[in-house]
């Protein structure tokens, strides 16, 4: 599970990059002062060549337990400890460490590492907070612990919250879309959609059949439904013109009622007023919904790919996954796949900044792109051939749209995490019938108009 930049040109990375690519704290700080010495032999630890010094003190990494598991988090801050033998390392993680972690950020007294991801936490937040150190210079010349660039290993470049700023890194590149089982459609005879009327035409025959539902969704968290269906189709709604994302992540005014979004919203309504979306799910969350979906209680869902880390325990024998990047695109369209990046970043007030560079040099490496395929199942945001690791197929099933020329690559919608709220509570309202699209947009445009007189003050 996840919550809630790229340019077109990421469809060119993607396409030599993702050929074979085919989710408690505790409240005791540490208080010890880093110290560095320098490096006094040529077994030198591989943080140490990456940063000339040698590394101690305390160090506390603070990372989100959700659909991509810890097994990749635990792997690699054991293998960093292992080459940085004097560093005192504090894991803070769970399910629910933004929560318990956020009173300490509030105070100043962060953890020195963080990996943005999960309810709760937000990038842009940070960065508007101050939360964040500004790494921009040092970034642009960082190298990992093998020596490459780490800017040039990037599938997805950092996201600008300031103008020529970096504050986070993408560690974790994923995508929305909507899913369904192989083997149930060809059992079926059924053909997975390309388009939106294939999408209604074969909904209605579902529909008919009886024996399940079209689309089920996590009614509880509508940003599932906003990344796998509403966003995409405003692109596709758009000419595919990617640029509308920006005009929504700057906040402009008017965005929200544009004609794109508003046939968007329509395709939303279009499939709730044919009685293609489960009655259930308003009051389901993430795992729910998706295990109705296992269970084969409606043909389609969206969410993220993660879904087959997160439902590992549940998936039925001879459940084949199926993944669409998108369904709101008109007859004669391309998809457009919806992606997500989940960052890293090294707090302002950080104890031992020169550890958190250290141990980004670490896991920005080809390395840790397998390992976390492998260990997560899911893409990171580093470039590497997985052609040779245990990459589960639902990964490089989507990486071949991404490597299609028939797919947009569009930015990820980055908002505040207040108007995140008022768009879900929006959507939610709109799937339900309780509100037209009109209403959705005036409801997002007042959100928006109370987020920017508070940032111009």
């Amino acid at each position: 599970m996840r919550t809630s930049k790229k340019v077109l040109a990421w469809g060119m990375v993607l396409s030599t990059v993702m050929v074979t690519l085919s989710g408690c704290g505790s409240n005791n700080a540490s208080t010890t002062s880093p110290t560095t010495k320098p490096v006094e032999s040529a077994k030198a630890t591989e943080g140490a060549k990456a940063g000339g010094t040698k590394l101690a003190g305390d160090f506390e990494i603070q990372y989100f337990v959700g659909g991509y598991g810890d097994a990749w988090w635990k792997q690699a801050i054991a293998d960093f400890q292992k080459q940085n033998p004097d560093l005192k390392i504090k894991e803070s993680a769970g399910a629910k460490i933004n929560d318990q972690m956020k009173p300490r950020w509030l105070q100043g007294n962060p953890p020195d590492f963080v990996y943005i991801d999960g309810a709760g936490s937000n990038t842009r937040q940070m960065v508007t907070d101050d939360q964040l150190m500004d790494i921009t210079d040092w970034l642009k010349e960082a190298k990992n612990v093998d020596g490459k660039k780490i800017l040039d290993l990037l599938i997805a470049p950092p996201e600008e919250y300031k103008p020529g700023k970096a504050f986070a890194v993408p560690l974790v590149f994923g995508s929305w879309g909507t899913f369904y089982d192989k083997a149930l459609f060809k059992s079926k005879g059924w053909e997975a959609p390309v388009d939106f009327q294939s999408f209604m035409a074969l909904g209605e025959k579902i529909k008919a059949d009886g024996k399940m539902s079209d689309y089920i969704h996590t009614g509880v968290y509508p940003y599932y439904i906003n990344g796998a269906l509403l966003d995409p189709t405003i692109i596709a709604m758009n000419n595919y013109d990617t640029s509308i994302s920006k005009k929504i992540n700057t906040l402009e005014k008017g965005v929200w009622k544009s004609e794109p979004v508003m046939k968007a919203l329509d395709k939303i309504v279009q499939i709730r007023d044919k009685g293609l979306i489960d009655k259930a799910s308003p009051a389901l969350n993430h795992t729910d919904s998706q295990s109705q979906w296992l269970q084969h209680k409606a043909a389609f869902i969206p969410t993220g790919i993660w879904v087959e880390s997160e439902m590992a325990k549940d998936i039925p024998a001879g459940f084949e996954f199926g993944f669409l990047p998108s369904i709101g695109q008109d007859k004669g369209g391309k998809f457009v796949a919806n992606p997500y990046t989940s960052t890293v970043g090294i707090a302002k007030k950080a104890k031992n900044p020169e550890a958190a560079k250290a141990f980004m040099q670490f896991i920005f490496t080809e390395k840790q792109s397998k390992l976390w395929a492998e260990l997560s199942k899911a893409p990171s945001n580093i470039k590497a051939d997985l052609e040779g690791t245990n990459a589960p197929a639902l990964t490089k099933e989507a990486a071949k749209f991404y490597n299609s020329p028939n797919t947009v690559v569009a930015p990820e919608i980055v908002i505040p995490e207040e108007l995140v709220t008022a768009r879900n509570n929006a959507t939610i309202a709109l799937t339900k019938g309780e509100i037209t699209p009109q209403q959705w947009a005036d409801r997002m445009e007042e959100a928006t108009d109370k987020i920017r007189a508070k940032e111009k003050k």
